[in-house]
């Protein structure tokens, strides 16, 4: 009788790793605008690892009161659950950069064009040297009032990058955010509104000091 097989090892031996599976666009984005945004992004990357612009990947989300746990260590006779509060929660506004310089703010009410625009607006206020914005394709972040200022954040030395079409995988906002609900979060934060609110602000204030994120290199093939 053989022996009996371990289909981890096995995965292991040929190669494998296991591994969070990414979400990917079911919609594939045109692959000629894909290589050149990819390209000019991969330039882009260079220039903030020479130190010579600052680069930051913007995006939103939110976290709700419903709570987002889903695994979690459980012993005999040991009742884990996370309470919830339906109705609440909290919006996220983030850019994050790969050395993990961030620049965020968090609000209860919807996040508009006239939010992120604002908010751009105040950054491009204090730079200290040229700055790209890399920003997916979400309507806020096309709204008219943004496109009229480009020009005058162009003038103080902000440049918004967009991403082609269906790449949420570029973006490495994305995976603040997982880290946020599934790491820095715990199921008693979601207990009440309040504590939501005070555990989101605590968590992306300590970014950069407390909590770090080691993002992979990027990939430019």
């Amino acid at each position: 009788m053989g022996k009996p097989c371990y289909l981890p090892s096995v995965f292991k031996s040929l190669g494998g790793r296991y591994k969070r599976i990414r979400k990917r666009c079911k919609s594939k984005p045109n692959a000629s605008i894909y290589a050149l945004k990819k390209a000019y992004l991969h330039e882009l990357e260079k220039l903030s690892r020479a130190g010579l612009i600052e680069l930051f990947y913007g995006d939103e989300s939110r976290v709700s009161s419903e709570g987002y746990v889903p695994y979690g260590w459980q012993f005999p006779d040991e009742e884990v659950a996370v309470y919830v509060e339906k109705g609440h929660w909290v919006n996220i506004w983030g850019l994050i950069s790969r050395q993990n310089k961030c620049h965020w703010a968090t609000t209860e009410r919807t996040i508009t064009g006239q939010f992120v625009m604002e908010k751009l607006d105040k950054l491009s206020l204090s730079l200290v040297k040229e700055t790209f914005v890399v920003l997916d394709n979400a309507s806020v972040h096309h709204a008219k009032l943004l496109q009229d200022r480009l020009a005058i954040w162009q003038q103080r030395g902000l440049f918004v990058f967009f991403l082609p079409t269906y790449s949420p995988h570029l973006n490495i906002a994305e995976t603040m955010w997982r880290k946020l609900k599934m790491e820095w979060l715990v199921a008693e934060d979601y207990l009440e509104k309040d504590s939501l609110l005070y555990a989101v602000n605590r968590c992306m204030a300590t970014i950069g000091t407390h909590l770090n994120i080691n993002f992979s290199p990027f990939n430019a093939n």
